[in-house]
């Protein structure tokens, strides 16, 4: 059989969206799936066409093939103004094509982020990041309160999906926001993969 493989999607400037998409491949692996970690670049790259496969460093850009061949998808953004950033929603406003098809139908999918305040719009983040994923009727997997983790940071985590308060005192992931980004990791991988064994 296969391996189910998860696309861990997300976008990053400081560095801390990066270090919860570790994490959460971390989780991916452990399940026994296999973590495809892409990221996407600025908006005025991508507008200008001219990019390498590979930006200097970090993982691949995405291209909409690794949405189409992944079994699931973790998608992250670090926040901005509630919202997801630009250049993530720039990609997936692309994904018409897998839309007009059906293409990530029924794919099981969470998502994460990180703002540099508590109250800085992560649940309005990672709300607003499932809403294109519905649209493409994907299956929304959040973090359950089965997950001690949830209980016990004084930073990030929530049912939403995995974030990471990027404050001047937190300045990398807590236990707890590694906990419940590696919880996501794999419990969307192995609901991908109950999936696989039941079509």
């Amino acid at each position: 059989m296969t391996p189910t493989t998860v696309l861990v999607l997300y976008y990053s400037r400081g560095g801390r969206t990066a270090a919860l998409a570790r994490q959460a491949a971390r989780g991916v692996e452990s399940a026994g799936a296999v973590a495809r970690v892409r990221t996407v670049p600025p908006v005025t790259a991508a507008i200008a066409g001219e990019l390498p496969a590979v930006p200097a460093d970090g993982p691949p850009y995405a291209e909409l093939a690794d949405l189409k061949e992944a079994d699931a998808l973790l998608l992250g953004s670090p926040t901005r103004f509630g919202n997801m950033a630009a250049p993530l929603k720039h990609f997936l406003d692309s994904t018409s094509e897998l839309w007009l098809s059906g293409q990530l139908a029924d794919k099981p999918a969470g998502v994460f982020t990180s703002s540099s305040s508590a109250h800085g719009g992560q649940e309005s983040t990672l709300l607003s990041m499932q809403l294109p994923l519905l649209h493409h009727g994907m299956l929304i997997v959040g973090v359950p309160y089965t997950e001690p983790a949830l209980f016990e940071t004084r930073t990030g985590g929530s049912p939403y999906g995995a974030t990471h308060v990027a404050a001047p005192w937190n300045t990398a992931l807590s236990a707890e926001e590694s906990t419940v980004a590696r919880a996501l990791g794999a419990r969307v991988a192995r609901i991908a993969q109950a999936l696989a064994r039941a079509s």
